[in-house]
């Protein structure tokens, strides 16, 4: 029996005010989350369920990817989200990987010293 390719996500098609756009794929053990937009207060309740909906369903889950790519601004609130993320994988060992972020997300992350807290993966390098 194979396993299923694809997570019970909840993928928003239209986001709330302020909130972010985010979806969510599942490639064997690992889940790709993209989120576009604004990495805010308003992005918590989307990425917590996101990952709370993959860590209750995806027992095998080992390594999600967060493809920031889209993100256009990111303020302490998104800082807390990311660390929240972070602290939600611990406890199954769940690795919280930043793929791609660009400028926005990497500065404030830089400047609160939480830079190094995090795994990050370049897609474009092989």
């Amino acid at each position: 029996m194979d396993e299923p390719t694809t997570a019970p996500a909840q993928d928003q098609d239209k986001p709330g005010p302020g909130e972010p756009r985010v979806t969510s794929e599942l490639r064997k053990d690992t889940a790709v989350v993209t989120v576009t937009g604004e990495l805010t207060e308003p992005a918590r309740r989307p990425l917590v369920r996101t990952l709370t909906d993959l860590l209750l369903s995806v027992a095998s889950l080992h390594r999600v990817e967060l493809h920031l790519g889209g993100v256009s601004f990111m303020n302490s609130a998104g800082m807390a989200v990311l660390v929240q993320l972070q602290k939600l994988g611990q406890p199954r060992a769940v690795e919280i990987v930043l793929v791609d972020p660009p400028e926005a997300v990497t500065r404030p992350l830089q400047l609160a010293g939480l830079w190094h807290r995090f795994p990050v993966l370049d897609s474009g390098s092989s």
